[in-house]
């Protein structure tokens, strides 16, 4: 795979245009589905519009998807703005590459208000991985989704599993304590913090020191970063528990890869561990029941659209408004009426 100029002009592409061409024949999404199997980066950039864009298609991408996912490893990349996350993530990819993995690259970026698109774009991050045909790096708009990921993002990461990578990164948007999201879709979360960017105390204020399983202090090279690692230590020992995984804090300068083989060290003792106590199965699992979730809720919600003029619901609502009954009891007769 490839993240060159080709492969990001296919980004792009509508997943309307994709779904007149199935109509037509000439673009199955069986074909796309092999077509990306076998590392081919446009049909990975258009299943994954698809699944960015609501295709009508959807449904019929995830059921092709399903029996060809579950090998990838998926680490996540969290933490503050301006720690060095895009720097990071490029320099685990290096680290990665050179272990002879296929990565891909999940960068989700802040919308931008004009297009709705990724504001950074993945050839401004990742140039370094441009060219590597076993890379294969997209950037996810936000599109408004508080907590860091794009909502599309579960289903973009089957599509590069399917498309056999061994390991896919997700780096998130940077936005705060909202940030925990990853956590839950990845097998591995990594959460960056650097000197000056606020001490550990302050991290875990903003509450993501609860879901880290390895911690890195990047720009090691400055002031402070001992201080740092100090004061992150501390906190970490606070809800230390017996008997399980005890996150380690690694330095790294991810400017000139100092300490980045560290990282990949830590997150593989991670993987051993999580499949020694079968908590790699158990975090599949918990992923799997939110996305089922997500997906009933959202259609739920969009019954409720539909009912959003209905004469039902507008009784209930002046019923609840008299006096004459509560938002729960009018809940549970709308439902009953779906």
């Amino acid at each position: 795979m490839t993240s060159g100029p080709a492969v990001t002009e296919e980004s792009g592409a509508d997943s309307r245009t994709v779904g007149r061409r199935t109509a037509r024949g000439q673009r199955s999404v069986e074909e796309l589905v092999q077509r990306a199997q076998a590392g081919e980066p446009r049909a990975v950039a258009r299943l994954i519009s698809m699944v960015e864009d609501a295709s009508p298609a959807l449904r019929e991408v995830a059921e092709r998807l399903a029996p060809h996912t579950g090998h990838a490893q998926i680490i996540g990349i969290t933490g503050s703005p301006g720690v060095g996350k895009s720097t990071s993530t490029a320099a685990l990819v290096t680290a990665l590459r050179q272990a002879g993995k296929r990565v891909g690259v999940l960068a989700v970026d802040p919308s931008s208000p004009f297009s709705g698109g990724a504001l950074f774009g993945d050839r401004v991050r990742m140039q370094d991985h441009a060219t590597d045909p076993e890379v294969y790096i997209r950037s996810m708009a936000t599109r408004g989704h508080l907590g860091g990921l794009a909502w599309a993002t579960p289903q973009a990461l089957r599509v590069l599993d399917a498309a056999r990578c061994d390991v896919i990164v997700i780096e998130t948007v940077g936005v705060g304590q909202s940030e925990v999201d990853v956590a839950g879709l990845a097998d591995t979360t990594l959460v960056l913090l650097a000197p000056g960017m606020g001490d550990g105390i302050q991290a875990a204020k903003a509450g993501i020191l609860e879901i880290g399983d390895v911690y890195v202090v990047n720009k090691a090279d400055r002031d402070g970063a001992d201080q740092v690692v100090r004061d992150l230590r501390s906190v970490l020992n606070l809800g230390a528990k017996d008997g399980v995984w005890r996150p380690p804090i690694v330095k790294t300068v991810a400017q000139t890869g100092q300490g980045v083989d560290d990282v990949v060290e830590a997150i593989e003792k991670h993987r051993a561990q999580l499949d020694e106590t079968g908590e790699l199965t158990a975090r599949r699992e918990r992923r799997a029941r939110r996305e089922i979730e997500v997906i009933a809720v959202t259609t739920l919600r969009e019954r409720f659209g539909d009912l959003g003029g209905h004469a039902d619901l507008e009784s209930l609502a002046a019923e609840v408004v008299a006096g004459r009954t509560d938002p729960y009891s009018a809940a549970d007769r709308l439902l009953a009426a779906l």
